[in-house]
């Protein structure tokens, strides 16, 4: 009996979905296709693994027994080449990324010579937009994604911290006073990144405040909003490690410090849920983490 793993991987994805088409489109497969895959795996086991409509797919109770032993396949193949790596000057091809531009142009682009001087074989193509990427359609191997994770099927692993604060510069804070509770932060004039006109902090007793701010600047423009902090427009709403040397020379001040911003971010690696991570992405991304534990506003100790 011969069963290949792209199947396997297939028959798992759409357990989860509950849908052919949407599965296999992930594997750049047309329903028909994906179909035709899954009734030769069938064929190969002897048994029917899916119970098909035209409105859904389920799994059978061969399927469902069925189901587990694949799902722990695939993990222990996925194991099996990890512990295999190839040595850094033997890793080659294209490695296609994605990351906000913020991020990357400060805590990505600053390491990519060293990369690649470790890894001489690889061609790396950094794209840094502060829009969502559709990695699976665009074609890219991986993203480095902040904040919390919309359900997707992309598997995740968490880089690093990301922890955010309030901050204004102490012109502004001289000129309106420095808020002292979150009635005062209604009064003063919040810097909103594009239209999110609702804040979240969590005060000491672990009470969750959601508060309506107001403000006369707003932008899509993470760097934008930091800049009109910095000149004393008002208060704004930052991540740690976006605002570390305004932080270190003073330019910025953090406020309301008895309060902490909600959600909680961090850092995470994301690629396409259909793939096995190939060499390449596996040293970006422990490469990446071993350069993050060295910023102490990614490590919560800004």
């Amino acid at each position: 009996m011969s069963i290949d793993l792209k199947s396997l991987e297939l028959f798992v994805r759409v357990a989860a979905l509950g849908a052919i088409g949407k599965a296999g489109a992930e594997f750049g497969l047309s329903a028909t296709a994906a179909t035709q895959r899954l009734q030769a795996l069938e064929t190969t086991v002897g048994t029917q693994l899916l119970h098909r409509t035209t409105r859904a797919v389920s799994l059978s109770t061969d399927g469902e027994i069925f189901l587990a032993h694949a799902k722990r396949i695939l993990g222990n193949v996925e194991e099996a080449l990890a512990d295999i790596q190839p040595d850094a000057q033997d890793i080659k091809g294209d490695l296609r990324v994605a990351c906000s531009a913020s991020f990357g142009r400060l805590h990505i682009a600053p390491h990519v010579t060293e990369f690649l001087e470790h890894h001489p074989g690889v061609t790396l193509q950094l794209a840094m937009s502060d829009s969502v990427v559709d990695i699976v359609e665009q074609g890219f191997d991986m993203a480095i994604r902040i904040g919390e994770l919309a359900p997707s099927t992309l598997k995740a692993r968490k880089l690093a911290e990301s922890p955010r604060l309030l901050v204004a510069s102490p012109k502004y804070l001289e000129r309106h006073s420095v808020p002292t509770t979150l009635e005062d932060l209604k009064h003063h004039n919040c810097l909103a990144r594009e239209d999110m006109r609702t804040w979240s902090l969590t005060s000491a007793d672990g009470t969750l405040h959601d508060v309506k701010i107001n403000g006369n600047f707003s932008s899509t423009s993470a760097e934008a909003i930091t800049e009109a902090a910095r000149s004393g427009l008002g208060i704004a709403r930052k991540c740690a490690w976006e605002i570390a040397d305004q932080l270190t020379n003073g330019s910025l001040i953090p406020v309301l410090k008895n309060h902490t911003v909600s959600p909680y971010w961090k850092v995470f690696a994301v690629r396409p849920p259909s793939r096995l991570p190939s060499a390449r992405v596996r040293a970006f991304t422990d490469f990446l983490e071993a350069k993050f534990k060295t910023v102490p506003a990614l490590c919560d100790q800004a």
